[in-house]
């Protein structure tokens, strides 16, 4: 019985992170990555902008970056072996195309809105309990006096 080996290209959003290192997981250079991408993200612009074949499966977690569910199946090549897609020929022209789509993502502004606000919520705590008194916490103060 011979076993059917899957030739679907597998991307992680780890893959295209800019906020990940090299060594965290990315794949390609930090200009040309996106940030904070989700594996919807990536299937949907494999699907609808590159035309391919992309599957989303929820349940696995890159293994560096285990917190972060979701991955891409994407079928970057026909049955023949030639490219589905002629400007997509390999698994790093991929990355960096997803990486381009994925900040113009439908359900990507409200997200970033979602996030901004979230941001200035923290900055504004941050102001507050900085223009706090700062006195010393403790009552004592001043050299230890000898007995």
């Amino acid at each position: 019985m011979e076993v059917v080996h899957d030739k679907r290209v597998i991307v992680y959003p780890v893959y295209i992170d800019s906020k990940k290192t090299i060594a965290g997981g990315r794949k390609i250079t930090k200009q040309k990555a996106c940030e904070n991408p989700t594996a919807v993200e990536i299937v949907d612009c494999c699907n609808m902008a590159l035309k391919l074949q992309a599957e989303l499966e929820e349940a696995k977690a890159y293994s560096r970056d285990f917190l972060v569910r979701g991955r891409a199946r994407v079928k970057l090549l026909n049955d023949a072996g030639a490219p589905i897609n002629p400007a997509i020929p390999n698994r790093r022209v991929l990355y960096e195309k997803v990486a381009e789509l994925c900040p113009r993502h439908p359900g990507r502004s409200k997200k970033a809105q979602a996030a901004a606000a979230a941001a200035k919520q923290q900055a504004a705590a941050a102001a507050s309990s900085s223009a706090a008194p700062s006195g010393k916490a403790s009552g004592k103060s001043g050299k230890k006096k000898r007995k």
